[in-house]
């Protein structure tokens, strides 16, 4: 059975800073109920999905781009590099 990632970014909106990318590939025994748009969860319940993803045999991937590579590359770029590197932990 192919594996499949979920990855996302954070910080394509800021005028200084990385660009933060993750991957997850859930385990079996993660409970996909859990899974909400993160904006719409409280403090509480984020760090409570954070904690059972941690927790669990789930294979969790990150990848940080820093504002001088943006400026060098553009933000786009630096977004899929992101994304490649979170893949590729």
């Amino acid at each position: 059975m192919p594996l499949i990632a979920g990855v996302d970014e954070a910080g394509r909106g800021c005028l200084a800073g990385p660009v933060v990318a993750a991957a997850v590939i859930l385990s079996s025994s993660f409970d996909k109920s859990l899974l909400k748009d993160s904006k719409q969860l409280t403090a509480v319940k984020r760090k409570a999905i954070y904690d059972n993803l941690v927790n669990s045999s789930s294979n969790i991937g990150i990848g940080i781009i820093s504002s001088e590579q943006i400026d060098s590359i553009n933000i786009l770029n630096a977004t899929y590099k992101a994304m490649e590197a979170s893949v590729a932990e």
